[in-house]
């Protein structure tokens, strides 16, 4: 059994396991047991009623947080010529076309968000076995395969946050640091909530989101009552 250090021990005293806390109660909880020496990152969890293995219970979407995530992303767009220019002018890290491919086939992956226009796709479908298990293919569904490749860079410097739901039903993202106030981590959860509920799939049946909780990354999770952020869809308690 892993020994519980006595930072954990205190982080964890007076959380109740067991009890779902309102989205503000839970904020205040997990922003005050956040005492590591480095700006932890405040991360969520949803627990949902789908099976992915289905392509009708496939939960995915892109959530523009209200506070931005407080983490630097580098980007890169595939693009060439004006667009390629357009990237660049709009702060992209990383622009280009074979000259990419070529980093990203020998596991040069310097960068967070990938982003092509859509004449690209040729070339970055080929790369889908090394991009695709690190989240980071282009997908016309969450925006990053697209010409208004300005947008998509602000986008995604902003603090667009990509989900996917896992094999075992769990939807996590990390949507802040605990440096954040706490209106700002709480505008935060409830709006990376709403956008789950929001891309509940046609296949889902019973109870949609099961559980919420909220973490920082060397502290406890906190459960969150899901009526507290305003969101439907059922949940259990």
């Amino acid at each position: 059994m892993a020994k519980i250090s006595k930072r954990f021990k205190k982080a964890i005293e007076g959380v109740d396991a067991n009890k779902a806390y309102s989205v503000d109660e839970a904020v205040k909880l997990i922003k005050s047991r956040a005492t590591a020496k480095f700006d932890e990152t405040i991360e969520i969890a949803m627990n949902l009623g789908v099976d992915p293995r289905h392509a009708d219970q496939m939960v995915r979407g892109v959530v523009a947080l209200p506070s931005g995530t407080g983490r630097t992303v580098r980007v890169a767009v595939f693009a060439k010529g004006p667009k390629a220019d357009e990237a660049k002018a709009a702060g992209a890290d990383l622009v280009g076309a074979e000259e990419i491919a070529e980093q990203v086939q020998k596991g040069e992956i310097n960068f967070d968000r990938c982003i092509a226009t859509p004449d690209m796709m040729g070339m970055v479908g080929r790369l889908a076995k090394v991009l695709g298990p690190r989240g980071l293919m282009p997908n016309p569904k969450v925006g990053t395969v697209t010409m208004d490749v300005k947008t998509a860079i602000k986008n995604a410097k902003g603090g667009a946050v990509e989900f996917r739901v896992e094999k075992a039903g769990i939807v996590q993202a990390g949507i802040g640091k605990a440096s954040f106030t706490e209106d700002a981590i709480t505008a935060n959860v409830k709006a990376f909530v709403d956008s789950v509920v929001k891309a509940k799939p046609v296949g889902a049946k019973g109870t949609y989101v099961k559980k919420i909780s909220i973490s920082s990354t060397m502290g406890p999770g906190v459960k969150i009552a899901l009526a507290s952020v305003n969101a439907g869809g059922g949940a259990d308690a």
